[in-house]
């Protein structure tokens, strides 16, 4: 029995990862025999390949770049048919919004095989949707929805995604015991259990309906003294008469009627008396509403699975396009998705930032020199118009000597 068992685990061990779909954009415009443009709506965006306007490596950082602003996109990718039953499940992909967008999706969908991909569209049933969507400042999340029983579920976490214009890798890994990890640029930045943190199913306890708080119980912590009374000199007026106050000399009480003195607030004003508060003898702490087994729940040991999954697929709406999709990989093996993704996003991220820093310097440069010589032309006008002012000076003021040469010689004639 020990052999039996250390064979099978021997032979887990050394089972090569299954590769269920992977797309890196290297063999040109090949890729648009196996992605198929939905005919659903006739003014889908459009895709271009494309590295982008800086990047790590040209030709290993080409991918699928949304390419027209204001556009929903619409485009699949079949692959052979698979269930995920019994083992490890996990979609990854790279993501670059050099286009810094503002309002966007950036996410996937795995589709479910007998999706007709001409016909693919918002509202078409999909296991799950993984990845980035941005809107705003208030929206900047990962989705991760899972489609189970028909009805799609939200994670109930809060993951941020990232928001800056360089390439990203995103990886969801959903696995047969029911747990899942989010990865960004290969580091884990979310998990847990399916269970908990979707509502996929009922909840396991529930109040008990029978049960009702006693009408004697006290939840009071403090009660007022009874004890305490309110004193006899308590009650004065919140504002008086200004004592120090007189009566204008040249006040006329016909002309401006009765008067009377401006109303100050009352130094002796206490307020509204309220009994000292005192620790409560009855009091019972704060009634639990006691809790019972829901008959409605069923634990579920397959949340996870998918009988069916053989579509992959770029469904979303994008204000201003740019966003460049690449390395696509769905595997049923965790360490070698982190593999390809060091081997892909990881060698050239680096680079890629580096163009992008140099770019951005060069444009810093270009920007000091056009404004330097901007501000030289500018100089070079000044001077310009200033010597033309001396000129015209200089002649106005031979114009009056030559006026007041002649006005002598008249004079003198």
């Amino acid at each position: 029995m020990k052999v039996l068992v250390l064979a099978a685990f021997f032979a887990l061990a050394c089972a090569e990862p299954i590769v269920y779909f992977r797309e890196q954009f290297e063999d040109g415009d090949a890729w648009k025999s196996r992605w198929v443009e939905s005919k659903h709506k006739s003014d889908y965006g459009k895709f271009v390949l494309t590295a982008g306007k800086f990047y790590g490596d040209a030709e290993k950082d080409k991918g699928l770049q949304t390419s027209q602003d204001a556009r929903f996109y619409s485009l699949s990718s079949r692959f052979e048919p698979f269930s995920n039953e019994g083992q490890t499940l996990v979609v990854q992909f790279s993501v670059k919004h050099e286009q810094n967008i503002d309002c966007g999706g950036g996410y996937i969908k795995l589709f479910p095989a007998d999706l007709n991909q001409e016909d693919m569209h918002g509202d078409s049933a999909y296991n799950l949707m993984f990845g980035p969507d941005i809107c705003g400042p208030g929206t900047k999340k990962v989705h991760v929805i899972f489609n189970y029983k028909g009805k799609n579920h939200l994670i109930n976490k809060d993951i941020r995604c990232k928001d800056d214009e360089y390439t990203h890798l995103y990886t969801l890994i959903v696995r047969p015991d029911n747990t899942y990890e989010v990865k960004m640029d290969n580091k884990k930045v979310e998990s847990g259990s399916l269970e908990e943190d979707w509502d996929f199913l009922p909840p396991k306890k529930i109040k008990d309906p029978e049960a009702k708080k006693p009408e004697d119980w006290d939840e009071r912590e403090k009660i007022d003294d009874p004890e305490d009374t309110k004193p006899e000199d308590w009650d004065k007026p919140e504002h008086i008469p200004d004592p120090d106050a007189k009566k204008p000399e040249d006040w006329d009480d016909e002309m401006d009627g009765e008067w009377e003195p401006p109303m100050i607030t009352n130094p002796e004003y206490k307020g509204e008396w309220k009994p000292r508060k005192i620790d409560n003898p009855n009091y019972k702490g704060k009634w639990v509403h006691p809790e019972i087994d829901n008959p409605e729940y069923t634990p579920d040991a397959e949340i996870y699975k998918y009988d069916s999954a053989g579509v992959i697929g770029l469904d979303l709406w994008q204000v201003k396009s740019g966003t460049i999709f690449d390395n696509f990989l769905i595997t049923n093996d965790e360490k070698f998705a982190e593999e390809v993704g060091n081997e892909t996003w990881g060698l050239t991220k680096d680079p890629e930032k580096k163009m992008k820093e140099s770019q951005e310097e060069e444009e810093r440069k270009k920007r000091e020199e056009d404004e330097k010589k901007l501000k030289e032309e500018t100089k070079e006008e000044e001077d310009e118009d200033e010597e033309e002012d001396e000129e015209k000076e200089e002649e106005e003021d031979d114009e009056e000597e030559e006026e007041e040469t002649d006005s002598n010689l008249k004079d003198e004639l």
